[in-house]
């Protein structure tokens, strides 16, 4: 074991050991309970099974055949989540096969932040998660499952799938994922349409048959953003079939990988060979698992936020200093746009999560011991990797990496706790000192470069913009002005306490600054001209102002409209009791 990767464990462990020891007390106490045809009333169990065919109505009442919960994402709207229609289908058909039933629990909502960026909508997109996990828990809450198969794929459906499940540790499960779309117009080639349109050299129609190029069929996106990073740390946390992560939909293999989650399922049961609940699986190392695996792909920023409340949730502790010493460590094995050229399906095609599963446990970089719902532990997801990267401009070795590092770094400094992530970003960007322009949201900015405000080089602070301001809405639609200032020469970088897509690139970025500026944060007392830097070799954040003159200074108010319309009203809770981005914005703490 690597000794950085061993020495975060340790520390996680210790940290987390009063927590952890609570959690684990309330998942024993469930798990010893009877069989719910024991343990609950006959008109519980009468309702619970009212609509099943007598066959499986005797199956599951009289012979106490093992009953499976299936959460799912399905909405025809989203092409993620459009081929989880067949499911329920093809897993009651396996099911009938073992002497099994299934039961579609409950649905979680999932919503799509390709289709709500820059809009009212995307102030409901981080929360969502909170609301997927709470629609999970209520999905679950009949009690009457052995385990549960959970149906999701994109951005806060999984985190939100997970976190539920956490809640509910004692039972066994396994994501069902659905797969990637096929590969249309490359991701290089829709960037610069969109920086094209960002200058005025291009109009609506072309950016628009550029897109419709790239998001074209069922499936998720191709890019290596949010979506598929969750992928990819399944499978590293032993939480997939080995291998199911990134096979197309609509093929022989998506159906049996399918059907392996079924029987899969079954195995790790009270009454199968490996009883394996989720709540004793995701332990410390299957945590660590997860994050080594984020860094060494060049995985999506967003996840320093999920996977914080994910881990809480199973009672560990982890905040962003343990991903940045990770990251001093863990190489980078991976380029997937929009750290390289290559989508998820070239990712596959020269190896795949396989592949890099495979390195870093060679590499002494994740822990092998842990559990698993597959029978050759986390292991068995690597061994479908080929002798040779399939592509060495995708993939490489652990000998041979693309950087020593993972590309992530913590900032921090007078204006508080940043993360960056700097494998996309070119090396003479790794550090941006000039004068802050500053911006109350995002709209502001865009507006100031279509009038040509913002032609030289600059910081641009974007504050109020963190979980109890409006939500935390990703930032994407400023990757292309800020791309075209870059590509002028300007030096630019972004400070925000907002999200950045999981699709962020090649401009230098600080994100999830904490505190935010409306909980007190610095970032309220930045004005335009102030020289700020930005970083990412020494691993800092500060403004170049007088000390005294920065503390005589009042922070700017809020004064942003009430968020009413699109059902933001709904979720003034979720805002009210948000935590901190590096506490995992948790709404339920």
């Amino acid at each position: 074991m690597h000794s950085v990767v061993a020495r975060v464990t340790a520390r996680i462990t210790q940290r987390s050991a009063g927590t952890r020891a609570a959690y684990l007390v309330g998942v024993d106490s469930m798990i010893h309970r009877q069989p719910s045809q024991d343990r609950m009333g006959c008109a519980n169990l009468a309702h619970a099974f009212a609509a099943l065919p007598g066959a499986d109505k005797f199956r599951v009442t009289v012979e106490k055949a093992p009953n499976i919960g299936v959460v799912t994402a399905y909405n025809d709207m989203l092409s993620a989540h459009q081929p989880y229609q067949s499911y329920p289908a093809i897993l009651r058909d396996e099911a009938a096969r073992h002497q099994a039933t299934v039961q579609v629990a409950g649905g979680v909502p999932a919503m799509c932040d390709g289709v709500t960026q820059g809009t009212p909508g995307m102030e409901l997109s981080l929360f969502s998660r909170d609301a997927i996990a709470m629609a999970t828990a209520v999905a679950l809450s009949h009690d009457v499952f052995d385990g549960a198969l959970l149906l999701g794929v994109c951005d806060k459906i999984v985190p939100g799938l997970l976190i539920g499940a956490l809640h509910y540790g004692h039972l066994p499960c396994v994501f069902v994922p659905a797969g990637p779309m096929g590969t249309g117009l490359p991701n290089k080639d829709k960037a610069k349409v969109r920086e094209q349109y960002a200058q005025g050299l291009v109009g609506r129609e072309d950016l628009l048959q550029a897109e419709t190029a790239s998001y074209h069929s069922p499936g998720t996106c191709t890019f290596y953003g949010t979506a598929n990073s969750n992928q990819m740390l399944l499978e590293a946390m032993g939480l997939h079939v080995p291998g199911a992560a990134f096979e197309s939909p609509g093929t022989e293999a998506r159906e049996a990988f399918t059907r392996q989650a079924l029987r899969t399922v079954l195995d790790i049961g009270k009454r199968g060979n490996r009883f394996t609940p989720i709540g004793k699986l995701v332990d410390e190392r299957c945590i660590v698992n997860a994050m080594v695996a984020l860094l060494a792909t060049g995985g999506s920023t967003n996840h320093l936020i999920h996977w914080v409340a994910i881990a809480r949730s199973a009672g560990i502790l982890i905040d962003w200093s343990d991903f940045d010493e990770l990251s001093s460590a863990v190489p980078l094995l991976a380029r997937v746009y929009p750290n390289g050229d290559a989508d998820v399906n070239q990712f596959q095609a020269a190896g795949g999560p396989a592949w890099i599963l495979r390195e870093l446990l060679a590499g002494g970089y994740m822990h092998a011991d842990v559990m698993s719902v597959n029978a050759g532990g986390i292991a068995a997801g690597g061994q479908g990797a080929p002798a040779q990267s399939g592509d060495e401009s995708v993939l490489r070795p652990v000998s041979k990496p693309f950087s020593p590092t993972g590309g992530l770094r913590l900032l921090q400094g007078r204006l508080g706790r940043a993360v960056i992530k700097v494998s996309a970003v070119p090396e003479d960007h790794h550090i941006i000192e000039a004068p802050a322009r500053v911006f109350d949201s995002q709209e502001a900015l865009l507006a100031a470069f279509s009038a040509g405000e913002v032609n030289q080089d600059m910081v641009a602070v974007v504050r109020f913009q963190g979980p109890q301001a409006n939500g935390m809405p990703e930032l994407h639609k400023l990757t292309p002005p800020l791309a075209v200032l870059q590509n002028q020469g300007f030096k630019v970088a972004l400070v925000t306490d907002g999200r950045m897509s999981g699709a962020s690139g090649k401009v230098p970025a600080a994100i999830h600054v904490t505190p935010e500026a409306l909980a007190g944060g610095p970032l309220a007392k930045v004005r335009d001209g102030d020289i700020v830097r930005v970083d990412a070799v020494a691993g800092t954040l500060d403004v170049l102002v007088d000390e005294a003159e920065w503390a005589a200074r009042t922070p700017a108010p809020y004064n942003a409209p009430a968020a009413t319309g699109f059902g933001r009203e709904l979720f003034a809770n979720f805002r009210r009791h948000a935590g901190g981005a590096e506490q995992g914005a948790c709404t339920w703490m």
